[in-house]
This record gives C-alpha cells, structure tokens and sequence, in this order.
C-alpha cells in the first residue's frame, strides 16, 4: 500500500447542523456542543454547512460567534457560504468581527453561483436587482478585496462627532490569509489559485476530462487530484498553498452494533450516486467510507488525493443523532487521527 506523501498536519470535521423546526435551539446547542468536543479531543478545526431555507445551519457566521466564545484553541471555518445570498461588504463586516472575537481562528470557505432555487427566491431575495446580480468569480474578489482592507469608500475622517473609516471595520489583518474557496472544478480550483486563497475540495467533484466511454470510467481520486495540483501550479506559494479534503469517513470502532448497521445502510443508500456523473452539472460523488480506523486509514491511503494533502475536514453524515457524533469524532481523534500519523492540539 503506496504511503501518504504528507502526513496528516490538521484534523477537522463538517457540520451540518441540524434541528427540529418545533425546536431549533436544540439542534443549534447540539451543534455547539459538538464542536466543544471537538476541541476537548485536539481537532485542529470544526466547519459548519450553510443551508438557506432549510432545517440546517442558515447563518454559520453567527453559530461561529457562539463557538468562539465557548471554545480557545480550536479553529472555526464554513464550508462553504454560497456567496450569492450575500453583500460582500456586509459580510466582510461580520467575518472581521468574528474572527477579532475568536483570536483570530476564522477560516471562512465561500463559493459562488446563483443561489439555489434561485427563480423562487429571487423575489425575496433581491426584489429590484436580480437581473443585475453578478454571481461571478467577482464576487469573491471583492470580498477577498474589502476583507484584505482594500477601500470601501472614498471617504475618511471626522464628520461632525463621528470618525469614519475607507475600509472595513473592525479590520483583522490575518484573515484575508485564511479564506479558503470551496470548488468542484478545474476552473474553480484554478482560480482560487491565482487568487492566493486556500482550497477546500470535497466529496463532491466535477466529472471533466472524459465522457467515460473508453471503458475507464471515472476516478473520483484522479479527478480530485488533478484539481488539487492544477490549484498549486498556480498558488503563489506553490506546492505549500493549502489544500483541505471532505470526505466522509464514519469509524466503527466504539459504536455499538445498531450504530454499526445504520452506518452501513446509511452508506449503502448513496453508493449508487458514486457509479456515474449526476445531473446536468456532471458532479461525481465519492463514496462513503465506513469501517474500522485501520479499514478507513488503508483505504485513505491507497486514494491519490488524499496523498497529497496534509489537511481533512472529514464531513458528519447529515441525519444522524447527536451520540452517534460523539462517537464518530471520538474514534476519529482516538484511532483514525492517529493511525493517519495525527497527533491531537493540546
């Protein structure tokens, strides 16, 4: 079994975050409670899911505010902020904000495009500027601009008893080095190169390069890594730019055997999405990977693109119930972690 070329530097994991809609509280203390564990286990950092108009997570920045002040060392990232639901400017505001109130343990993850089911929610959503909202690249650069302290306005000093900035306030000068860009393609992971930000590649990718019909299939591990070293090509930090991987991987080694065969079923149920590109958008999903920390650990190290990097946010199944989470991360930080060659934060 060919070795991980970089050993394993930083554990983290993804959230979800859901909850009951006759009691959302719960499921957002829930939430916290899981990343406070996180960081009483040594993860290196906990990342929530953004989901809009759904029984999830709609406003991760927020929830990171929460954890921030309940946790010290453990860093805080989202995976991913679909930037079409934001006003980059009011958004860098509130990372800044956050990140100050953190001590600087902020990593935010964003994306673009239209927001989903966007035809519905446009009305609500922007009522006046829809047809002229760009969901472009561009929206990300000026993000990364206003969070990088770049000017806001053209207007600074005293007016009458109050003090104005040009640039976005609070300004945290290390978080424009700590946005990450959530992609699923070439062009994506090429941009975000050329755009110095870091790279979160998940378990979903885009099937380019072959329509499959040579009889070679797919390969999920050789797409994601063609992405990964197409990112670094053109980072200017080269082979050392940062790349982190999502996958979902759920270690057996504590769980009882009811936990054990939901796992498997859970699993079971997606595998077919991993045969074949989906959907006119092509994406290939990976498959889930259920077993023991040893099972798990051979199999990362036998994919091509885990080989390459030196950070994971291995992603928590969705539906599952709060204890199953306190056993997955606990075998994750006890047996999978190290058997990566991990060593947990103190």
């Amino acid at each position: 079994m060919p070795p991980t070329s970089r050993p394993l530097r930083k554990l983290g994991f993804l959230t979800i975050g859901l909850f009951d809609e006759e009691d959302p509280r719960r499921g957002h203390e829930s939430t916290l409670e899981i990343i406070e564990l996180g960081e009483r286990l040594g993860f290196d950092s906990a990342w929530l899911r953004h989901r809009h108009l759904q029984y999830g997570i709609s406003s991760p920045v927020a929830v990171m505010a929460a954890a921030s002040q309940r946790t010290s060392r453990i860093e805080l990232g989202t995976a991913v902020i679909p930037l079409g639901w934001e006003n980059p400017l009011r958004l860098a505001e509130d990372l800044a904000t956050v990140d100050i109130l953190s001590g600087g343990r902020v990593n935010p993850g964003v994306s673009v495009g239209p927001p989903m089911h966007f035809d519905q929610v446009k009305q609500a959503l922007y009522p006046d500027t829809a047809d002229a909202e760009d969901f472009s690249y561009e929206r990300v650069r000026r993000l990364l601009d206003l969070v990088r302290g770049k000017s806001a306005s053209d207007f600074s000093g005293v007016e009458g008893f109050e003090t104005f900035s040009d640039r976005v306030q609070p300004h945290s000068p290390g978080l424009g080095r700590r946005m990450w860009y959530g992609g699923g393609s070439l062009s994506s992971a090429r941009w975000a190169g050329e755009n110095g930000m870091n790279f979160l590649t998940s378990s979903v990718v885009k099937a380019e390069g072959t329509d499959g019909s040579d009889g070679s299939g797919y390969d999920f591990a050789e797409i994601q890594l063609s992405h990964i070293r197409a990112f670094r090509a053109r980072h200017p930090d080269g082979d050392n730019a940062r790349v982190s991987q999502g996958l979902v991987v759920i270690p057996t080694d504590s769980a009882s055997p009811g936990q054990r065969a939901r796992y498997e079923e859970y699993a079971a149920r997606r595998t077919p999405r991993t045969t074949s590109p989906q959907g006119p958008a092509r994406l290939l999903f990976a498959p889930d990977i259920v077993g023991t920390s040893e099972e798990i650990a051979e199999r990362l190290r036998a994919h091509a693109a885990f080989r390459e990097v030196d950070e994971v946010a291995f992603a928590l199944p969705f539906t599952f119930a709060h204890e199953d989470y306190v056993q997955i991360l606990t075998d994750m930080a006890t047996r999978l972690g190290p058997a990566l060659g991990w060593r947990p934060s103190g």
